[in-house]
């Protein structure tokens, strides 16, 4: 096959040896199986994107930290520099999500450097060695399904714990290896301290996982992982190793919202006659 161009870079500099077949294709990104010496890996050759694009991501980028000044002030006035610089922005956030993420433990493809804009990083294979099917190319029993369902679950503990999200998590983005599932593509992973959204996306994250697995459990659907971790995080009380039930209580009490009003016009008034007492001694003065 003809080299793509931007891994021709990467063979002229020595990180890759060869090119040896395409893997797959999305709107975001093509991802190639390489040989890296006696090793085969797997290189993410991200497409650039057009202004529709960009405006489609707001969503997920809520939150995320900016390298610097210029940059942060050029995407916002939506520069042709700051466009580039959100497209940079937007790569570097799955490098560096996938490496805090392979650090903390959660199971993700090992990374292996970012270079010329190209994430090299583990092929994860089966037992065969072939390239691995994501979970909806596979067929599970209910026991295997509520394993993976498990693990899974624990991963995303894992990420929130981290403070991220991934916000696009379903049965496209997890392999099966040998050793059980593995989670893939991290360049919309969301702040969970920092972005509104936040909540919303880790529970769409948990119902669609459940929903994929719950086809051959269907046991699964009664549970309610997603609002129990989300409230655990929220109180300060979520940890890598928590023990989750799938059983969630929604406060179904009304706010009371006569009380909320009185206390914010009481704090108010308070305020108020504070400023009203400075003010006089500043004339007294």
């Amino acid at each position: 096959m003809k080299t793509p161009t931007a891994l021709q870079a990467l063979i002229d500099d020595g990180v890759i040896d060869a090119v040896l077949r395409p893997l797959k294709s999305g709107k975001e990104a093509a991802v190639y199986v390489v040989r890296c010496g006696d090793d085969v890996r797997c290189a993410k050759v991200y497409k650039d994107m057009a202004q529709r694009s960009f405006q489609q991501r707001v969503q997920y980028q809520e939150g995320r930290k900016v390298r610097g000044s210029r940059e942060s002030r050029a995407i916002a006035k939506s520069t042709r520099y700051g466009r580039r610089q959100q497209e940079t922005e937007w790569k570097n956030t799955e490098v560096d999500a996938l490496y805090q993420l392979r650090d903390a433990g959660v199971r993700v493809p090992e990374p292996h450097g970012f270079f010329h804009g190209v994430l090299v990083m583990e092929l994860v294979t089966d037992a065969e060695g072939f390239s691995a099917p994501r979970l909806g190319e596979v067929e599970l029993s209910a026991g295997q399904a509520r394993d993976f369902h498990a693990v899974l679950v624990r991963q995303v503990v894992k990420m929130l714990c981290c403070g991220l999200i991934h916000g696009d998590l379903s049965h496209y983005n997890v392999l099966v290896g040998p050793d059980g599932p593995v989670l893939i593509d991290f360049p919309q992973v969301v702040s969970a301290g920092g972005n509104n959204a936040a909540r919303r996306m880790l529970l769409r994250d948990v119902n669609n996982l459940t929903a994929s697995l719950g086809r051959w459990a269907p046991d699964l659907l009664e549970t309610w992982y997603g609002e129990e971790m989300w409230a655990l995080y929220e109180a300060g009380a979520l940890q890598a190793d928590t023990v989750l039930t799938g059983h969630f209580e929604p406060d179904v009490h009304e706010a009371d919202i006569e009380s909320v009003r009185d206390a914010i016009n009481e704090a108010r008034d308070e305020a108020l006659i504070r400023q009203q007492g400075r003010e006089a001694a500043e004339l007294e003065d």
